[in-house]
């Protein structure tokens, strides 16, 4: 299954054509990724794994404080 030909962008990207980011698409049933400067290549995933990776993402990341 080929994934659909609209694609948003990060808002983390800058919104510069020569800004690499992130793009994101769905279907009914999975979520598909890439990067803008390697658009062939596609990760392919469902809600439920996606959301347990970021998850420990965000347990992993350190905290920042104010001094």
């Amino acid at each position: 299954m080929a994934a659909p030909e609209t694609w948003q962008k990060s808002s983390f990207s800058g919104g510069g054509d020569g800004n690499n980011c992130l793009e994101l698409t769905a279907t009914p049933t999975t979520l598909h990724l890439r990067e803008s400067d390697t658009p062939t290549t596609i990760l392919t995933t469902t809600p439920t794994p996606l959301a347990h990776l970021l998850t420990r993402i965000r347990a992993d990341a350190p905290t920042h404080q104010s001094p």
